[in-house]
């Protein structure tokens, strides 16, 4: 397997497999018992929900550098937005709950309902904007089958995530939807990249 495909396949698959895996430990509700675990987690989680918009800025600029361009500035707008809420729901929130009981805590729950709403829309714009790219690039009808396939799940992941986070199990499967959709339109490509050079899988 050459290098690149490597590279474009745990760009595709590492980020949602991790935060879903870290799902499986996020607390169902921030008291005074899980406070530290939530505060720890949601600094944990900071570098990594940003990296979900990074496939399909990786997908997009391999077909048209303005596609890649308009994924890698909506990118840039979901990090912003979501890392807010990491930082105010999770962070914020978990240290007020540990230093004063929580009293505050429902401000930076919708401060941060409010700032992360436009990068988690803008991730399901660039999640499309990538699909339709590798859907309308395909010619072989296995090509274009798992390019369908892939975007379904991206587009399906993406609108969930509007209103999710990684809790289980919605979160967390949102989360492995957006690996497996990634992945899948990475082969997609894939296939399409082999049979422009004549190769038969």
């Amino acid at each position: 397997m050459r290098p690149r495909l490597v590279l474009a396949l745990l760009i595709a698959a590492a980020p949602g497999v991790l935060l879903a895996l870290i799902g499986l430990t996020h607390p169902m509700y921030l008291t005074d018992d899980t406070a530290m675990s939530w505060r720890t987690l949601h600094v944990v989680t900071l570098p990594l929900f940003p990296l979900l918009a990074v496939a399909p800025w990786w997908i997009a600029r391999g077909h048209s550098r303005v596609l890649g361009v308009l994924c890698g500035v909506l990118g840039y707008v979901f990090a912003a937005g979501y890392t807010a809420l990491d930082v105010l729901a999770g962070i914020g929130a978990g240290g007020l709950q540990l230093d004063n009981g929580g009293s505050g805590k429902g401000v930076l729950y919708d401060l941060a309902d409010v700032l992360s709403l436009p990068g988690t829309i803008a991730l399901l714009i660039s999640s499309a904007l990538a699909a339709g790219t590798v859907l309308v690039a395909a010619r072989a009808p296995r090509a274009r089958l798992l390019a369908a396939v892939g975007g379904i799940l991206v587009v399906l992941a993406g609108v969930s995530f509007l209103n999710s986070h990684i809790y289980w199990p919605r979160g967390g499967l949102t989360m492995l939807a957006f690996a497996a959709g990634f992945t899948t339109l990475v082969l997609a490509d894939r296939r399409r990249e082999r049979s422009a050079a004549g190769v038969t899988a």
